[in-house]
């Protein structure tokens, strides 16, 4: 049930001074859209009686088509703290597409597609909460109002003034959010300069989703206003960390509240519907990946080293898996999924891992938790798996990788031979001469076939330098035997 009435709305329009609403939506790529009305025509738009040519809106309909309704929900009515002028002020509405029969949900509106999803998950009694952790970087303009790549900022994570310049823009985004309904829970510097990252209160995830298209918005808004470019880009900078958006799930019972995946008496205090949920998330990841992270720089982040996930495999800690449990138990249980960058659709990546984790509950799988020392493992397996059915690899991706590590990071690697290395000492050795050679070369699938098949037997047993050496020259064969079928 709407928490305001169209009588609400109305009287708050005409006692604030509102004199433009935008009614906004957004297209199949995560863009938002809109068109401002004037207070005299607030009421029709209530009543959904507002079109637009949905022909000229990327992915919506063809031109014989054309004829659209926007339905705005009461629920997002707020009042833009920036946009006054002489005293007027301005509002904003959030509304899904119908066609042109006004009582078809047009289902190319991201947001019906989440819809959709939500109302099978009610049909099985569950609703979904969602908390998003969106991070983005703050860059200086150049003399034309350009975005360049300096950020005049040497801060890290937690970092404060003065290394952090970029703190007062994220004090005034933050208050802006909380005038427009946001419960803002930490706002900091993050790893990389000028990074930062906001959270907000988790909530329903159709609030969710409109809570991250209305960030992004605020977030760019406010940094144009302090003379800077916001970008939610994932990897706008080669060596240093990446923006995320790590998506916190949960699914909860309709009939109580209590959140489903809690249970003090189970395994890891999780419940068998949660470990389903996972379950269902890790069968469908690929596909997920193409949404929630839409982008070819989206992949640039996903490498070993900064944070990202690298490895298809969940665990309760390590911060270098695809889907982490955090430690919160009881309300807080959830499900982490750590790749989605801010550059994905929000109401089609929600809706998706509202979907896939569905699955998992109803065919009531499990999925095999990886241990810490599982991972490489696992890593060199899902490489070799993925090099006898892919055709993709060439003959000089595959030259590039193996040519800097036999160069560099092994005889490197190998100086330690006598000192017994840990897998944390060879890691950066590896991981920096490996990624950076087929980075640079925009190679990815080297880089991940060369750092699968040394890391995955580096383990306790045997000396890691030993294990290595070997490594290399099985590499050089494979490299030797791919080059005589090319």
């Amino acid at each position: 049930m709407s928490k305001y009435t169209k009588e609400d709305i109305i009287k708050s329009a005409q006692e604030n001074n509102v004199e433009f609403i935008r009614l906004q939506f957004t297209d199949m790529f995560g863009i938002m859209k809109n068109v401002a009305i004037t207070l005299s025509q607030l009421e029709k738009a209530l009543d959904n009686d507002c079109m637009f040519d949905g022909s000229s809106i990327d992915g919506f309909v063809r031109i014989d088509e054309s004829d659209m309704y926007l339905h705005p929900d009461y629920d997002t009515w707020t009042i833009f703290p920036w946009r006054k002028h002489q005293n007027a002020q301005t509002a904003r509405l959030i509304c899904s597409v119908y066609k042109s029969d006004n009582e078809t949900p047009f289902m190319g509106d991201p947001r019906n597609v989440l819809q959709k999803v939500m109302d099978e998950a009610a049909e099985m009694g569950f609703g979904f909460n969602v908390g998003p952790e969106c991070e983005f970087f703050l860059f200086k303009l150049d003399e034309n109002g350009n975005p360049t790549l300096e950020t005049g900022d040497e801060g890290g994570y937690f970092d404060l003034n003065p290394i952090d310049h970029g703190e007062n823009c994220r004090r005034d985004i933050c208050l802006a959010l909380e005038d427009m309904g946001y419960t803002i829970e930490a706002s900091h510097h993050e790893v990389a300069e000028g990074q930062h990252e906001i959270d907000f209160q988790f909530g329903d995830v159709m609030l969710s989703a409109d809570r991250v298209m209305t960030f992004k918005h605020v977030v760019k808004t406010y940094a144009a206003k302090h003379g800077l470019h916001a970008t939610f880009m994932p990897k706008p900078i080669y060596g240093i960390n990446g923006s995320g958006m790590h998506t916190n799930m949960s699914l909860y019972y309709l009939k109580d509240g209590k959140n489903a995946f809690d249970d003090p008496n189970g395994e890891m205090g999780l419940s068998e519907t949660a470990y389903n949920f996972i379950a269902g998330i890790m069968a469908h990841i690929r596909g997920i990946a193409a949404f929630s992270n839409p982008t070819v720089n989206s992949y640039k982040r996903l490498v070993p080293g900064y944070e990202a996930p690298s490895y298809l495999v969940w665990s309760a800690s390590n911060r270098s898996c695809l889907v982490r449990i955090p430690a919160a138990r009881g309300k807080g249980t959830r499900v982490e999924l750590r790749c989605p960058d801010p550059t994905c659709n929000p109401y089609l990546e929600m809706a998706l891992c509202l979907a896939a984790g569905l699955d998992g509950v109803m065919v009531g799988t499990r999925f095999l938790m990886a241990q810490e020392t599982d991972i490489g493992p696992r890593l060199r397996q899902t490489v070799i798996d993925a090099r006898e059915t892919d055709t993709v690899l060439t003959q000089t991706s595959i030259r590039n990788a193996l040519r800097s590590l036999k160069t560099q990071g092994a005889l490197d690697i190998i100086a330690f031979e006598q000192h017994h290395p840990t897998f944390d000492e060879l890691y950066p050795l590896i991981r920096g001469t490996v990624t950076k050679a087929a980075y640079e070369q925009d190679e990815p699938q080297a880089a991940q076939i060369a750092i699968g098949q040394v890391l995955g037997r580096i383990h306790d047993v045997k000396p890691a330098a030993q294990i290595i050496r070997e490594m290399v020259e099985e590499l050089y064969d494979m490299h030797q035997r791919v080059s005589a079928m090319l």
